[in-house]
């Protein structure tokens, strides 16, 4: 898919991987509307784009807000007159703690986020992207949403979630203009457990130093994402840790479950 001249939605545009997503897709002449619970976020990346900022609009949305989410679409026509591509970002993680610890306003926060916020947006812009001549929906999941993460049950079940939704999406619209590609990024450097309202055990500056898991950079994360979208790809791996571990789960997956448990043991409290 050519990106030149082209309109994408994409969510978590205020942090992260979003926002380097937007940045990246105005440097190749995209038009885009970035989607994000924080204003200031927004302007962040408004402020960071520069003289790119003339082909963006920002628009502050909970994505978990089905109703407000239902408007978007006429709010993005009305920006730059077509949509014709999705990029699901925003996402959030749960506190690290067992599943036992959590209650049920934890375990909702996190689905309304990654799962139903992906859906919200799907649901949303599909009818608009099948009327183009070329489209695209990119929804991430994560590495997550293949291997279990203890502490991060619920979100790998989410994210897992996305990964099957996205995959029948795929199967129900090969047929047709619209392209999907499902993403499972690795351990990315980003500012996910400020913005989910969680801490690390140990702090961040701890978990930076020593990370459990090599990191990939928001920024290449973006590029990877990108080359996805531009080639059609059915699946993305972000980076060394996200392949290695999805050729391990598939061959192994009661050693990967495993490798990670010992990894991970760390950052679970309780």
């Amino acid at each position: 898919m050519r990106l030149r001249d082209k309109v994408f939605v994409v969510t978590g545009g205020g942090n992260g991987i979003g926002r380097e997503v937007v940045l990246a897709l105005l440097a190749r002449g995209a038009r885009v509307a970035a989607v994000d619970l924080r204003h200031e976020g927004l302007a962040e990346t408004t402020a960071l784009a520069g003289t790119n900022a003339s082909r963006l609009s920002t628009h502050p949305l909970d994505v978990a807000d089905r109703a407000g989410v239902a408007a978007l679409p006429d709010a993005v026509i009305a920006a730059h007159g077509q949509v014709d591509g999705l990029l699901n970002i925003a996402g959030i993680i749960q506190r690290f703690v067992p599943f036992a610890e959590l209650d049920y306003l934890d375990i909702e926060k996190v689905m309304d986020v990654n799962f139903w916020g992906v859906v919200n947006t799907c649901k949303a812009f599909l009818p608009v992207l099948l009327t183009r001549p070329e489209a695209a929906i990119v929804n991430v999941s994560s590495m997550g949403g293949f291997a279990p993460v203890p502490g991060q049950t619920i979100y790998g079940a989410s994210k897992a979630a996305v990964k099957l939704f996205t995959e029948g999406l795929y199967a129900e619209l090969r047929t047709t203009p619209v392209a999907v590609t499902v993403v499972f990024p690795g351990a990315v450097s980003t500012h996910i457990t400020e913005n989910s309202g969680v801490s690390i055990p140990g702090g961040e500056d701890a978990a930076a130093q020593d990370p459990p898991m090599p990191m990939t950079s928001a920024a290449d994360a973006a590029q990877q994402i990108l080359k996805g979208l531009e080639k059609g790809s059915y699946r993305v791996l972000v980076g060394k840790d996200a392949r290695g571990l999805d050729a391990l789960a598939r061959l192994a997956p009661r050693r990967a479950t495993e490798l990670i448990a010992k990894k991970m043991a760390a950052l679970v409290q309780g």
